[in-house]
């Protein structure tokens, strides 16, 4: 699907994303980036960084570790320039250990590139404490005891 001008609409930038990590295919996910791509990480403010090169650096680390790592977009939307998309990941480590991250990308687009990306995807999570415990221990600073550990 293309805008009236011809231009790429930002959720075929995503589908391009996810068909370039599901193939393994670097150059072809490097080429999804601008050169100056800035990718920023609220969550965790200091993994923000900037330019192509370090996004091709960044997925040669997963895809060596994860080697059959496939992309699912779940759900994604075109808001102007932007795609709201929703993400999983999944695959196996190299030392046999299960992978899967979750979470949104937003990305801004234009020429076909994404420009920018506000980027909350992270680890699933499955030992995790329950939602009383996390929401404690969100308001208190401390961390979240799970049930029947001791924090002495």
């Amino acid at each position: 699907m293309r805008t009236e001008r011809g231009a790429t609409l930002p959720t075929e930038l995503v589908e391009r994303i996810r068909n370039a990590i599901s193939e393994r295919d670097l150059d072809a996910l490097t080429s999804c980036f601008a050169s100056d791509y800035l990718n920023e990480a609220p969550v965790h403010p200091s993994r923000g960084f900037r330019g192509r090169t370090q996004v091709r650096k960044n997925w040669e680390r997963i895809i060596g570790g994860v080697p059959d790592i496939t992309a699912t977009v779940l759900r994604s939307v075109n808001d102007g320039g932007t795609a709201w998309s929703e993400w999983e990941m999944s695959g196996t480590r190299v030392d046999g250990s299960a992978f899967q991250m979750c979470g949104v990308a937003i990305f801004g687009v234009a020429d076909g590139e994404a420009q920018w990306c506000r980027f909350y995807l992270d680890p699933v999570d499955e030992a995790s404490t329950d939602i009383d415990r996390a929401t404690a221990s969100v308001v208190s600073g401390q961390p979240a005891q799970r049930e029947g550990t001791n924090p002495a």
